[in-house]
């Protein structure tokens, strides 16, 4: 098998949500990744829309990484069907391989884990740990409110315009993901380890 033409690292709810069509929208990343050549780097789970952006890269033809924690499992049902599936021990260990094996970062709509590992990969970019793109999918206004509090925090001082500037905000799913796969070129710097 080739090697993928870039690698996204797709952050969302291990959850479907009220609305289906959030996982119309997870299976339409999926998609995308897997017609476009692509590898999607997740979570490794089979629920949600976690589920549904695998099967539907998978489908497409795309590679699937997975990684996930021995303790979500059985929780999350770990994903058997992935090109690689690799079971590891902590958070720190998942979060840090998804992200060195990623060449660029999307959150898709999702509770506190999506926003921790969303948080977590703009903080290291802030940083200087990556510069790989990130992108934020505001489907139907579902990250409104966090923007919004955003852009209050950068008008109290606490961002500058060159932190919010970082990411890459779309409603649409196609345009995103060209752009983030365009971008997608950055190598993963070994300093992330320290984290």
């Amino acid at each position: 098998m080739k090697d993928p033409a870039f690698s996204i690292c797709v952050y969302c709810g291990s959850r479907s949500g009220a609305d289906p069509a959030f996982a119309a929208l997870a299976a339409q990343t999926g998609r995308w990744i897997g017609q476009h050549g692509g590898q999607l780097v997740y979570g490794g789970g089979k629920n949600g829309l976690m589920g549904a952006v695998a099967d539907a890269t998978l489908q497409a033809g795309g590679r699937v990484i997975g990684v996930i924690p021995q303790a979500l499992v059985e929780r999350e049902h770990a994903h058997r069907g992935c090109t690689e599936l690799h079971v590891v021990q902590t958070m720190h260990e998942r979060k840090h391989l998804m992200a060195a094996r990623a060449s660029a970062f999307l959150a898709l709509p999702g509770g506190i884990g999506t926003l921790e590992e969303f948080f977590e990969a703009w903080t290291w970019r802030q940083l200087g740990y990556h510069a790989k793109p990130i992108g934020l999918l505001n489907h139907d206004g579902f990250y409104d409110g966090l923007l919004s509090f955003l852009r209050h925090s950068q008008a109290q001082g606490f961002m500058s315009p060159d932190l919010m500037a970082l990411v890459d905000v779309d409603t649409h799913p196609a345009a995103l993901l060209e752009r983030l796969a365009r971008g997608a070129d950055g190598e993963f710097s070994p300093l992330a380890a320290v984290f």
